[in-house]
């Protein structure tokens, strides 16, 4: 009997690892707030080209060197503080997959 618990344990165990490296750990990303459409590069001015191109369709996005993450959230807070920051440093902490950030939170970099 307690060999079966053990491997029900275990299995249950392995499964939750599997979940977990399958949608990623939360990490922390420190970049700039621009937009899905123009990426790194922006005609004229980043945070108006930005809030431009929201304001049409666009999702938020995250450039961070020389990759750019498109950033998912539909939390107010996390959005207000994008369009704040537009064209600015922020922190964002959520979970990555197929260079989408899930948001948890943006935080302005002073």
């Amino acid at each position: 009997m307690k060999s079966r618990v053990h491997v029900i344990v275990l299995t249950a165990v392995a499964s939750l690892a599997l979940a977990v490296s399958a949608f990623g750990a939360k990490a922390t990303f420190t970049g700039t707030v621009s937009d899905s459409m123009c990426g790194a590069k922006h005609m004229g001015d980043p945070a108006q080209c930005t809030r431009t191109c929201v304001s049409k369709g666009a999702k938020y996005a995250l450039v961070v060197g020389d990759k750019v993450y498109t950033l998912d959230t539909s939390n107010k807070k996390a959005l207000d503080t994008l369009d704040k920051q537009a064209g600015a440093k922020v922190k964002v902490t959520g979970t990555e997959k197929d260079n989408t950030i899930t948001v948890s939170s943006v935080t302005a970099v002073q």
